[in-house]
């Protein structure tokens, strides 16, 4: 009984003298490289980082070449980071980058501003090589498909204006800061300001300086990851006469308005006249019912005694005069409102 137990410890001792000289193989070049770069580690944190899927030689890498650049990183460190969804190389390569330049980054620092510019496609790196190398952003933005910033001068010229913005990045409120859109945006809505508020585009095409001038003064990289250097007018060219178009238009809109009131005017004159006319005739209808009631009243008045036959010739010739008269005269005969026969 003694023997087997004895048997079993022997094999198990085997087996874990098999792992671990199985473990020493494999990472006994990255340990000796490790050691003698004066950034140490253990075999169980090599394993530790094979088990939880941790590339070993980023890590071991990174921070070998954080200690021989004098910053002091742990495996935990650059471990954590990675596995949050950072880049362990450019964080460390901007922390290298920070040191040279004397610029106050720590680490944590470092992670958040790479965790903020992941999905961007951007770098921790290239955000501080920005703070020390200031960068130069053009605006408008070429890739938006505009060229020019148009905008209008009091008396109606339009410019178009190209500038380009030199901007430095702060790294102390990069995280939450916003992007070069920001700047490009406010620039471009400084731009128009300071051209609308000038009198005469003449004035701008004089001290084209005055608009980069008046847009700085507004403080425009407030709340943003940069702050402006300089805003230099790259170009200045002389667009559309936007007043006189805009009169021409307002003119045109004028004259429509009055022809479409001459129209409304000119249609109610036709309508009256077409009414008159109604009315006259309708006048003419009651003058020729009158006149045809005469001669029944004529015949009433012979029956009732009241006109004599010798009345009756007197009154035709009267009427037979006064057709004579009017015919002499040149009027018509028709027209004299005269009894029927």
């Amino acid at each position: 009984m003694g023997q087997l137990v004895l048997v079993a410890l022997a094999v198990i001792a085997a087996i874990v003298a098999f792992i671990i000289v199985i473990v020493v193989i494999s990472f006994i070049n990255i340990w000796i490289q490790a050691r003698f770069s004066g950034a140490p580690i253990t075999f169980i944190n090599l394993l530790s980082m094979k088990l939880r899927r941790v590339p070993i030689s980023l890590i071991v890498q990174s921070r070998i070449t954080a200690v021989k650049a004098g910053i002091p990183l742990t495996t935990d460190q650059l471990e954590a980071h990675y596995l949050a969804g950072g880049d362990v190389n450019q964080v460390v390569r901007a922390l290298i980058a920070a040191e040279k330049a004397t610029l106050n980054l720590g680490f944590n620092q470092a992670a958040a501003i790479d965790l903020a510019t992941h999905q961007s496609g951007k770098s921790v790196f290239e955000a501080v090589m920005t703070s020390v190398n200031p960068k130069v952003i053009d605006c408008p933005n070429p890739a938006s498909g505009k060229q020019f910033i148009t905008a209008v001068a009091k008396d109606g010229i339009q410019l178009l204006v190209k500038a380009r913005v030199t901007v430095r990045t702060h790294l102390d409120r990069f995280v939450g800061g916003a992007t070069e859109e920001t700047i490009i945006a406010r620039v471009g809505e400084g731009i128009v300001t300071a051209i609308g508020s000038a009198d005469s585009y003449k004035d701008v095409l004089e001290n084209p300086d005055t608009i980069s001038k008046r847009v700085l003064e507004k403080g425009l990289d407030a709340s943003t990851a940069f702050g402006i250097m300089s805003i230099d007018i790259a170009d200045v060219d002389v667009g559309d006469n936007i007043g006189a178009r805009l009169q021409t238009e307002q003119a045109e809109a004028n004259k429509q308005i009055a022809q479409a009131a001459a129209e409304t005017r000119r249609a109610l004159a036709a309508a009256n006249e077409q009414e008159m006319k109604a009315r006259t005739q309708e006048m003419r209808a009651k003058v020729v019912e009158a006149e045809a009631q005469i001669p029944m009243a004529m015949a009433e008045a012979f029956r009732a005694g009241h006109l004599g036959i010798m009345d009756y010739y007197k009154m035709q010739n009267v009427q037979a005069d006064s057709k004579m008269r009017q015919s002499i005269a040149g009027e018509d005969p028709g027209k004299s409102g005269g009894t029927a026969s």
